[in-house]
């Protein structure tokens, strides 16, 4: 086992399920009649936190009981749209595969709720391959705050320097650098000028392996 963790956001990141999200939306804000664009998209729903999107879109505060409602009723349409669609992104499980052989400690840490963290660990069949499963109900505040990251490495039992996060979204990024930590930023939902510097950028995984993430750790 070496010293160092990887850490994984999901949507975007894993999986590019941001498409499917925005399907879901759409459906979603059409039946409460709620005007969105894609740009909208791109600003306020892919990376964010549930209670901030329906805060935005509503225009209104959105909290307690109702927005556990509504957050519900959309990931409840999500699953359904994306539980055939499933696919992670191109060479991420050998990527995993190439990490544990190195003896990474190995972590998902997502604000996105538990079932869908569930739905997408058990199709592609990672959940004994990670050491630490975290999703929004884990946590009281939300990215670009680090608590998920910080509570994933103190699991992991690995400080937060020795620690190099995957992200894709710009409050993602932010969260895992406000941890102190490492980060990849993987460019399936925007592109380099539009996250925060990282350590390093990938399109997909055959662009990274264990050695390449050994290196930056060891910096």
């Amino acid at each position: 086992m070496n010293p160092f963790a990887a850490i994984f956001d999901m949507d975007g990141v894993i999986c590019h399920t941001n498409p499917y999200h925005a399907k879901a939306f759409e459906h979603f804000f059409d039946k409460y009649k709620i005007p969105y664009t894609e740009k909208e998209f791109e600003e306020h729903m892919y990376g964010k936190h549930n209670s901030y999107i329906m805060t935005h879109f509503f225009k209104r505060e959105i909290i307690g009981e109702e927005l556990k409602q509504l957050e519900d009723e959309k990931e409840s349409l999500f699953r359904e749209i994306y539980q055939q669609e499933i696919d992670p992104l191109p060479h991420y499980l050998p990527f995993l595969d190439d990490l544990k052989s190195a003896g990474f400690k190995t972590a998902v840490a997502t604000s996105a709720p538990l079932a869908n963290l569930k739905l997408i660990v058990d199709s592609l069949q990672i959940d004994t391959k990670m050491d630490s499963l975290m999703a929004s109900e884990d946590v009281s505040q939300h990215k670009p705050h680090p608590e998920v990251y910080l509570k994933s490495a103190e699991k992991l039992g690995i400080p937060p320097n020795a620690c190099v996060v995957f992200e894709d979204s710009f409050s993602g990024v932010t969260a895992a650098i406000n941890a102190g930590m490492n980060v990849v930023g993987v460019l399936s939902s925007h592109s380099q000028e539009e996250l925060p510097p990282c350590s390093l950028y990938i399109n997909d995984y055959r662009e990274i392996n264990a050695a390449c993430l050994m290196s930056l750790l060891q910096s």
